[in-house]
């Protein structure tokens, strides 16, 4: 079922759910089918009244089971149908009243194919270090540890790629187990040998002349991260003799 925004009792307040996520795990989530999604467009949804998460005594964003299903309606509608978010809302609300109601069509059209409605603001590849901090739920203290070991690196600019909430949320997870950011070097290591071996493919393509052949460079090293990233998964359950759902 999808989650209603309400004014009622607990709306908010602070999250005692123990169910409840912050916004850099619901990220974390919704990544795995959006993968273009950040902190941002997340916070801007909130802000256009789409999805409305609990909130601790100090601020901090905490999302329901539901909060994230109906993100990833909305996504799922932006993406697919390329639906204004007004249209989005007026379906949502209308499937929540339990109506049975066909999926909205967009209003404009241009050489019959369809053409999303410009009126969200743009996504934004990077987050600012307090963004990252609230996102993550840390303080400087740790954000510090973490870029020395080199888990967290700022942009030139002191700016943080938007994959940063990713990391700085797992960090913090792993923490919890007793794994310390010391002992992620390794993985660290290990991530950037495989991220120069796949530069070594692509390498030629990205110095080609030829436009089209330097954009399917980035299209090749998406495609060689993932398959990079699955065989990582498939040698550490090997070796742990587990296997992941």
């Amino acid at each position: 079922m999808l989650h209603t925004p309400s004014g009622g009792a607990g709306h908010g307040t602070a999250a005692t759910d123990s169910g409840l996520m912050s916004i850099g795990t619901v990220l974390s989530v919704l990544r795995d089918e959006f993968p273009e999604v950040t902190i941002s467009k997340i916070r801007f949804l909130e802000s256009e009244g789409l999805v409305e998460p609990q909130r601790t005594p100090s601020g901090y964003r905490k999302f329901s089971a539901d909060d994230v299903e109906r993100l990833g309606h909305v996504l799922r509608m932006q993406r697919d149908h390329y639906l204004p978010l007004k249209v989005i809302r007026e379906h949502l609300d209308a499937m929540e009243r339990g109506e049975a109601v066909a999926l909205p069509t967009v209003g404009r059209q241009r050489d019959g194919e369809a053409v999303p409605e410009l009126s969200e603001a743009p996504t934004a590849a990077r987050i600012g270090r307090s963004e990252l901090l609230a996102a993550a739920e840390i303080g400087e203290q740790e954000l510090e540890e973490w870029e020395s070991y080199g888990l967290i690196t700022p942009l030139p600019d002191g700016a943080y790629d938007a994959e940063a909430v990713t990391v700085a949320s797992l960090v913090v997870e792993l923490g919890r187990f007793g794994i310390e950011p010391r002992h992620l070097r390794a993985m660290k290591a290990a991530a950037d040998r495989e991220a120069g071996l796949v530069d070594q493919v692509v390498a030629p393509l990205r110095r080609h002349r030829n436009p089209q052949t330097r954009a399917h460079a980035e299209a090749r090293t998406k495609e060689l991260a993932g398959l990079t990233v699955k065989l990582h998964a498939a040698l550490v359950q090997t070796a742990l003799g587990v296997r992941l759902p």
